[in-house]
């Protein structure tokens, strides 16, 4: 069992990966996507998954290691990551 901790990013990164998220998968501007949203579960494949992650990083200005890029499966998951590094970068 991995222990997991987890800071809640703010509403707005939410907001941006999810935009990012629809755009990267085509789907339409009024569907569901959330916090709580697996890429999976929104027809994402692991091509995608890359995409979105690259998607993420030119958004954000940051740099996502292979390893925590395999470790997200929801777009909170990957507002978290964000926050971090932008954290970590600004620091």
């Amino acid at each position: 069992m991995r222990l997991r901790v987890s800071c809640a990013a703010k509403p707005e990164t939410v907001d941006k990966v999810c935009s990012i998220v629809r755009k990267q998968l085509a789907l339409p501007e009024d569907s569901s996507v959330t916090g709580e949203s697996k890429f999976a579960a929104l027809g994402a494949d692991s091509l995608d998954t890359v995409e979105i992650v690259m998607g993420l990083e030119e958004e954000f200005g940051i740099s996502v290691e292979e390893e925590s890029a395999q470790s997200i499966v929801t777009v909170q998951d990957a507002a978290d990551l964000i926050e971090k590094l932008v954290e970590k970068n600004g620091a």
